[in-house]
C-alpha cells in the first residue's frame, strides 16, 4: 500500500506553481543597479590592493605583482603570457586581439618596480598612498580596458600591455632585454604609451623624448700628510678644484631653468650622487691626516640636442684632467642618438600621424595637452625610441604637485578616476583605423 504524502512536501503541480509566481515577481521586481559611487569603490579598491603589494628596490616581489595582475588581466578578458628572460625577473604580457592583427600594434607600457621608501607620513588613505603616482597607468590601463570591453568596444589593431621589472635600475634586465626578444619583433609595434609626470595645473604633460643618463665617478689621488700641513696636490684638493668646476657649470644650467630661458629637460643636469674621502675609524675619521684618495659620483642628464663631444672634452680637461692625478669612469652612459644616428625623440607635431591621433583623444575626453616636453629623467620609452619606434611619456595627473620619488609622492582619487576616463578615450583612438584617411595605414606602418 502507497504512502501517504507528508503534508508539508509541495506536489509537482504545485511545485510548478509556485516556481512560475516567482519567475513572475522576479519579472517584475526592479533588480538593484550598482550605484556609480560602488564601482568607483571597487575600481580604487583594486589600485590599493595593487599598491600594497611590496615591489621596492632592491628586493621587489615581482612574483606578487603578476600573480595579481594576471588576475585583473582575466577578469578584463585579456590574454596573458608570463617571460622570463632574466631569472627571478617576470615581465607580464597581455594582449588584446584586434580584428585586423597585420596593423602596426598600440603597446602600453608601465613597470611593476618602485624605488625603496623612506618615512612617510601618514596620509588619509582615502586620497593617498606611498607609490600611488608611480603606478597608476598600469591600473589605469587595465580599468579603461574594462570599461571598453564592457561598452562592446572591440580594437581594430592589436593591443598589448607589458608591466616589466626593474625599470628603478635601468631596466636591462627589463625592458632592455624584452626589446630584444623574439617575441617582441613578433607584436609589430607601431606606438607605445609610457610613463611620464605630473602636472599641478589644468594641462596633461606629454614627452617626446628624455635626457640620456652619464653615471660617472671622478677619482683623486695625492701623497697622505698631516692634517696641519699645507702642501699642493693632495687627493682632496684635487678633486675639490673639480668639484668647483663641476658646481659652476651647474649653476650656470640651473640659472637657464629659474629665468624660464629654458625648461628642465632641456638642459644639462649634474648632481653630486656621494662623496667617498677619509680614514675611518670605529667611531668615525681619522682628522689628523689627509687621505691619499677621495672620490665623488655624478649623475649627469643630458638632453637629446646637447653636444656630447663638447661635454666629453670639459670633463677630460677641465673637470678630471690627468695633470692634476684625476681619473674618471663612466658606469653609465647612454647614447642621445637612435640606432639611425638621429636623435632619440618621436615627432610631436602634424607629422607623426600617432601624434594626431593622441592630441584628438585628449581633447574628446575633456583633457587638454600642455607643449610637448623632453623628460627630465629616464624613463623604459628610450629603449623604443633607440630603435626607432615612436614613443610618448604620458600620466593623466593634473592638479597634483610634482613629487617624483619623494617621500610623500601621492594621487588623488578624483584623478585617477578621471585619468581611466582619459585612457578609454585615448586607447579607444589609437586603436580604431580611420579609413577615411587613405594614407592611414600605410603611415602608421612606418
Amino acid at each position: 500500500m502507497a504512502s501517504k504524502k507528508s503534508s508539508t512536501q509541495a506536489s509537482p503541480m504545485a511545485a510548478a506553481a509556485a516556481a512560475s509566481l516567482l519567475l513572475g515577481l522576479l519579472l517584475v521586481l526592479p533588480v538593484p543597479a550598482v550605484s556609480s559611487s560602488d564601482a568607483e569603490e571597487a575600481v580604487v579598491s583594486r589600485f590599493r590592493e595593487y599598491l600594497r603589494i611590496d615591489t621596492a628596490q632592491p628586493a621587489p616581489d615581482y612574483a606578487a605583482a603578476v600573480a595579481f595582475l594576471r588576475g585583473q588581466a582575466g577578469a578584463a578578458g585579456l590574454e596573458a603570457r608570463t617571460l622570463e628572460l632574466v631569472a627571478g625577473k617576470p615581465l607580464l604580457l597581455l594582449r588584446w586581439p584586434g580584428r585586423r592583427p597585420s596593423l602596426p600594434s598600440l603597446l602600453l607600457n608601465s613597470h611593476t618596480d618602485v624605488v625603496p621608501g623612506t618615512t612617510r607620513p601618514s596620509p588619509p588613505p582615502s586620497t593617498r598612498h606611498p607609490a600611488a603616482s608611480t603606478r597608476c597607468v598600469g591600473m589605469q590601463y587595465l580599468e579603461a580596458i574594462r570599461r571598453l570591453r564592457s561598452a562592446g568596444f572591440i580594437p581594430d589593431r592589436n593591443i598589448y600591455l607589458t608591466f616589466v621589472p626593474d625599470e628603478e635600475i635601468g631596466g636591462h634586465e627589463g625592458i632592455e632585454a624584452f626589446v630584444a626578444s623574439k617575441e617582441f619583433k613578433d607584436m609589430n609595434v607601431g606606438l607605445v604609451l609610457d610613463e611620464g609626470l605630473a602636472s599641478p595645473g589644468e594641462v596633461y604633460r606629454v614627452f617626446y623624448g628624455e635626457r640620456s643618463p652619464w653615471w660617472l665617478t671622478i677619482k683623486a689621488k695625492g701623497a697622505p700628510g698631516h692634517g696641519a700641513k699645507l702642501y699642493d696636490g693632495s687627493a682632496m684638493e684635487n678633486l675639490m678644484k673639480s668639484v668647483e668646476a663641476i658646481r659652476r657649470f651647474r649653476t650656470s644650467q640651473f640659472d637657464l631653468v629659474k629665468s624660464g630661458a629654458k625648461a628642465e629637460g632641456d638642459v644639462v643636469s649634474v648632481n653630486f650622487a656621494y662623496l667617498k674621502a677619509g680614514t675611518p675609524t670605529p667611531t668615525g675619521f681619522v682628522m689628523n691626516l689627509q687621505p691619499s684618495e677621495a672620490e665623488i659620483g655624478l649623475d649627469i642628464r643630458l638632453p637629446p640636442s646637447v653636444h656630447t663631444e663638447a661635454l666629453e672634452k670639459r670633463l677630460a680637461e677641465e673637470w678630471a684632467p690627468s695633470s692634476r692625478n684625476l681619473t674618471f669612469e663612466f658606469k653609465q652612459k647612454t647614447s642621445v642618438l637612435d640606432n639611425f644616428g638621429k636623435p632619440a625623440v618621436t615627432p610631436a607635431d602634424s607629422s607623426n600621424v600617432w601624434w594626431a591621433l593622441f592630441e584628438e583623444a585628449v581633447k574628446r575626453a575633456g583633457g587638454k595637452l600642455g607643449k610637448p616636453e623632453i623628460f627630465p629623467a629616464s624613463t623604459d620609452a628610450r629603449y623604443f625610441r633607440v630603435l626607432g619606434i615612436p614613443a610618448f611619456g604620458f600620466s593623466p595627473m593634473t592638479n597634483t604637485p610634482i613629487l617624483l620619488h619623494d617621500h610623500n609622492e601621492f594621487l588623488s582619487k578624483d584623478e585617477y578616476l578621471k585619468g581611466i576616463g582619459i585612457y578609454e578615450s585615448i586607447i579607444r583612438t589609437l586603436a580604431t583605423l580611420k579609413d577615411s584617411n587613405v594614407d592611414y595605414e600605410s603611415r602608421a606602418e612606418l
